[in-house]
């Protein structure tokens, strides 16, 4: 008896968020700060946008203290392994596994969209979920946030097109309803807003901006403040 008791304990013990990955995230459920691990390419890195107004930056502004945002981008990175410059390799991915977030936002797939990278399409799924598992299997089990790429404006630029990021939008959304994930829809945020994506790649400062903006409202539930960037 006294065992099942301990054991009953124990799950009530258990943060809410535990129950419903769904859910959205209350820092109250943490050790303050929360912390969030950004995983990118340049778009998360901050190219095209002013310095220091990448949307990680401009997020945690918005969150506020209670939030500590990690910026894990490097530009040029793929998801597939076998892309030309994969993510997997790169001193940033061993650096956001060590920061014991208890927030992970994944925003890679774009540089995979290129011809030389598109040919290993088959293999976008298998490693996307592996990207996944390898946080979700750390010791302080996070939630994990997949994004769906920015849009790429006619006729897109550097070989990076909107028809492979559509397809990768399906398979995304397939593989995140698969491992009950919460999705950050990236490409809604700016589909209408092409004048910010200057050289039809990465947002500029507003479109970091509006960037932001979404991974707010998908981690806390609520719409963003206006205005984002300073």
């Amino acid at each position: 008896m006294k065992t099942r008791i301990l054991q009953l304990s124990a799950l009530l013990s258990l943060p809410l968020f535990a129950a419903d990955p769904m859910a959205p995230v209350k820092p109250a459920d943490y050790k303050a700060p929360v912390q969030v691990a950004c995983i990118g390419d340049s778009i998360t890195q901050g190219s095209g946008a002013a310095k220091g107004q990448s949307y990680p930056s401009q997020l945690q502004a918005l969150l506020g203290d209670s939030w500590k945002v990690g910026n894990f981008g490097v530009s040029g990175r793929t998801l597939l392994k076998k892309g030309d410059h994969p993510y997997w390799t790169e001193k940033a991915y061993q650096e956001a596994l060590k920061s014991e977030p208890d927030v992970v936002v994944i925003m890679l797939g774009t540089n995979d969209t290129k011809p030389q990278n598109w040919k290993f399409e088959a293999e976008l799924v298998p490693d996307y979920t592996e990207l996944v598992k390898s946080f979700q299997t750390l010791a302080t089990k996070p939630r994990v946030y997949v994004c769906r790429p920015c849009p790429v404006p006619e006729p897109g630029n550097y070989g990076i097109n909107e028809t492979n990021v559509k397809e990768e939008i399906k398979r995304l959304d397939l593989l995140a309803n698969e491992m009950k994930l919460r999705v950050i829809d990236m490409h809604a945020a700016l589909a209408d807003k092409p004048q910010l994506l200057p050289d039809r790649v990465h947002p500029n400062t507003e479109g970091a901006g509006e960037m932001a903006k979404a991974a707010f409202k998908a981690l806390t539930g609520t719409p963003a403040p206006e205005p984002v960037a300073k």
